[in-house]
């Protein structure tokens, strides 16, 4: 881990450039105290997304995927299956 410490300027807009490494980036601040802050990079998910993270749908979503994975898809023969139909 990369411990390193910079002094910036906060501009007349109250903005601080973190660098074009992090541009478009979401960030998560946290304040600590007074003058204190963490930034930390985050990956944010939407409230209607949120069911998808969550216990059970997560693990029937990775079986999902994992299934799929393991069972390609492969063209359907048509005549047969009209004929298991019947």
């Amino acid at each position: 881990m990369d411990h390193s410490q910079a002094v910036k300027i906060v501009g007349a807009s109250g903005q601080i450039s973190l660098g074009k490494k992090y541009a478009g980036q979401t960030v998560l601040i946290e304040n600590i105290e007074e003058g204190v802050w963490v930034l930390k990079l985050a990956k944010v998910i939407p409230d209607n997304e949120l069911w998808m993270h969550a216990e059970p749908k997560k693990t029937q979503i990775d079986e999902a995927i994992s299934w799929a994975t393991e069972n390609p898809p492969e063209e359907t023969d048509l005549e047969s299956l009209s004929g298991r139909i019947s």
